[in-house]
């Protein structure tokens, strides 16, 4: 047997008052959270860091050539938005040469031809200096023309493309963890700085969490190094030879 209930018209009026105001408070809450929601996704999208370099992608082949006789040259084939082949040569030899991109950079990275360098020597070599648009690594090889001398390549490369790393016209500077090394692309003469010790904790794919800055000139060497968690600054005049 089921009991009727009857209300009051007074009491029916509170009970739908009351019933109302939650219906609203649930709606009030279910809006705050979408804000809430909506100011963090913002605000994680917008803290997000920039590429280095612009990765729009762009198919055309990176030459690079200097004002020679021989006309040595430089050319990067893309493939897929991605450096695919890098090809060197000039008039005076028989054939070209040529490497898969990712031999020379021991991994996949997006580069942009403004933010590249490169120093013919003659008929002799030549030096592509390039940072990884992505995680602003520095790369540098050294390519001979001829087919004996040795392709030298670094993947930790401290160039002037980035802007905290100063660094004299045509030097280069690398480092394998707890040394500087300075090299003049065109006599091949070369100096180093010690830091003391190895850095602990030096990833060259995020440099600057241990290199701060560098001023590389051909007289003087100056580096802000985290060695042991601490800021540290180390300097030294040099001598290229």
């Amino acid at each position: 047997m089921v009991s009727k209930i009857n209300l009051s018209p007074t009491a029916s009026i509170v009970i739908f008052v009351r019933y109302k105001t939650n219906i609203m408070r649930l709606f009030l809450s279910l809006a705050l959270f979408s804000l809430l929601m909506g100011s963090l996704t913002f605000s994680s999208c917008g803290s997000a860091e920039p590429p280095f370099c612009d990765t729009t992608c762009n198919s055309d082949t990176i030459r690079f050539t200097t004002q020679h006789p021989a006309n040595p040259y430089i050319a990067i084939g893309m493939n897929n938005c991605s450096p695919d082949t890098i090809t060197w040569s000039h008039d005076w030899v028989d054939s070209k040469r040529k490497l898969i991109f990712q031999d020379l950079t021991g991994k996949e990275v997006k580069i942009n031809k403004n933010f590249m360098r490169y120093h013919f020597k003659d008929t002799s070599y030549v030096w592509l200096l390039f940072n990884d648009c992505i995680t602003q690594q520095g790369f540098m090889v050294k390519l001979p023309y001829n087919k004996v001398s040795t392709i030298s390549r670094k993947n930790s490369a401290l160039n002037s493309i980035d802007p905290k790393f100063s660094v004299a016209e045509n030097l280069v500077v690398y480092t394998d963890k707890g040394n500087l090394f300075i090299e003049d692309m065109e006599t091949g003469q070369k100096a180093i700085m010690t830091f003391g010790q190895q850095v602990n904790g030096m990833e060259y794919a995020d440099i600057h969490e241990t290199i701060d800055s560098i001023n590389v000139t051909r007289t003087h060497a100056w580096a802000k190094v985290k060695i042991d968690n601490e800021w540290v600054v180390k300097e030294k005049n040099i001598e290229l030879k």
